[in-house]
């Protein structure tokens, strides 16, 4: 048996390749990228556009094969209305099917899959279980959804697929709507928040996606989805504040009218101006926290890292990066 990682030369995947290849497993990547991880010296890197079928259909997978799909597309960069459908659907959904079904022609039948907490759209219970309405708030989130009918459908075909949800993940190598933040912590400037900050914010660390995806594997690919959520998140005033206190700003914290700013936004995004993807400040003012007690019940799965940790350790590495360093990060890589 080998395990094949589609997108395993991105943000989770790397991590992941790397976890298993240290564990002793026979590991192929397939990605359209490959970096010069020290991980590749000694498993096996195939260029694959998961788009193209036949990209696909050149990567050797096996009957008893683990195939993890780790391939997407994400919100940053920011994409313009018009273009969104187009920018995530091909990778997302398309590439999704295409893998599924390269899987079934080679008679392979376990998946881990990975989605994303937005499938939920407006917090309608809190915490949010896995149970949750789905009501996706733009198509970076419907793209995802999309994928779990597909997967719902398959297992009825006999696979075996575990869908994993995200919250926001943060860790070495992924900055995006973060850099803003920190850009304005060092010039000092003020940090307005959507609505009053008194709402938690909750993120999920690559290195504890990483471990779900292997726990997953070892508990026999539940045909389960599981939320991936940080524990007991901390508001996003305090998150916030304390990471101006760590990085001796005289940032001031600026709170908002949260459906005026929704607005403002909105009319930004009708006017082809997004300052942020509808799909994150349309929640950003709501409770929207994922519970985890399933991953931990059915898989053992316990996320390792916290909200403040991890927000610390990504400004450390953007300073890092300013400096002229690569790589550079101040987690502990306990998933490693």
């Amino acid at each position: 048996m080998k395990h094949v990682i589609f997108g395993g030369d991105g943000f989770v995947g790397r991590h992941l390749a790397a976890r298993l290849v240290a564990d002793g497993e026979e590991v192929v990547v397939a990605d359209i990228a490959k970096s010069g991880l020290a991980h590749y010296a000694e498993c096996r890197h195939i260029h694959t556009d998961v788009t193209d079928p036949a990209a696909i259909a050149a990567v050797p997978i096996a009957p008893d094969d683990m195939v993890y799909n780790l391939s997407a597309k994400m919100l940053s960069p920011l994409q313009v209305r018009a273009k969104r459908h187009e920018f995530f659907f091909p990778v997302n959904y398309d590439g999704t099917k295409n893998i599924i079904e390269a899987m079934d022609r080679a008679g392979a039948n376990r998946l881990v899959h990975f989605t994303t907490d937005m499938i939920y759209g407006h917090t309608v219970v809190f915490p949010m279980t896995e149970e949750h309405p789905v009501a996706p708030l733009g198509e970076y989130g419907l793209s995802k959804w999309r994928t779990e009918e597909l997967a719902h459908d398959w297992r009825e075909r006999g696979m075996k697929i575990s869908l994993f949800r995200p919250r926001l993940i943060i860790g070495p190598g992924r900055l995006g709507i973060l850099e803003k933040l920190f850009k304005l912590i060092d010039a000092n400037l003020p940090v307005p928040m959507i609505g009053s900050g008194k709402n938690p914010y909750q993120f999920i660390s690559v290195f504890d996606c990483a471990e779900a995806a292997r726990l997953s594997w070892k508990a026999g690919v539940p045909n389960e989805a599981y939320n991936l959520g940080s524990l007991n998140p901390p508001p996003v005033r305090k998150l916030l504040g304390d990471l101006i206190r760590h990085a001796g700003s005289r940032s001031i914290l600026i709170p908002t009218p949260g459906w005026a700013v929704k607005k403002t936004l909105d009319l930004l995004d009708a006017l082809n101006r997004p300052l942020m993807d509808p799909e994150q400040y349309l929640i950003a003012d709501e409770n929207c926290v994922l519970d985890v007690t399933k991953g931990k019940l059915q898989l053992g799965w316990v996320p390792q890292y916290r909200d403040e940790d991890m927000l610390i350790a990504a400004y450390s590495e953007y300073h890092a990066k300013k400096g002229g360093a690569e790589g550079v990060s101040t987690f502990a890589q306990a998933a490693e």
